[in-house]
This record gives structure tokens, C-alpha cells and sequence, in this order.
């Protein structure tokens, strides 16, 4: 239902790659902790209920905030 971040502590590197297949968050942290994402470096957005599926910062962010328009001229 929600979907921000998440995290996996473990030195088990198929249980990070389960973690990296099966999460669906915006933003998956392995061995660190879950919060700070850096701005202007790290994008940041959820899926589902925690977002819009797109990212803060990211190159799909621009378009959440334009209203597209179609103009027709004849001469």
C-alpha cells in the first residue's frame, strides 16, 4: 500500500538482491540507515500511497508541475 523507502541490514548479499527485487519503494537503503536522502544528489519520491511514483530532483519531477497545451494558427 505504501511505498517511500526501505531497508535492509545484512552482510548476505542474496538476501540483498531479494530485497532489490521484491521492495517496490522509491527509495531501497542496504546497510545504512533509511533517512537523508541528499538533495540535488539523491532524488527522492514513493510509489502508491507515498508518492506519485516519480522523484524530487529526478528527470521525470518537471512534468508534475507543467500543463501541456496545443496551439493551432492559420495565416
Amino acid at each position: 500500500e505504501y511505498g517511500l523507502t526501505g531497508a535492509v541490514i545484512s552482510n548476505n548479499r542474496m538476501n540483498l538482491e531479494k530485497a532489490r527485487n521484491e521492495f517496490h519503494v522509491g527509495n531501497l537503503y542496504f546497510n545504512r540507515k533509511c533517512t537523508g536522502a541528499i538533495v540535488g544528489y539523491q532524488p527522492f519520491g514513493g510509489f502508491n500511497m507515498s508518492g506519485t511514483d516519480s522523484k524530487a530532483g529526478g528527470p521525470d519531477y518537471l512534468i508534475l508541475h507543467m500543463q501541456g497545451k496545443t496551439i493551432s494558427e492559420a495565416f
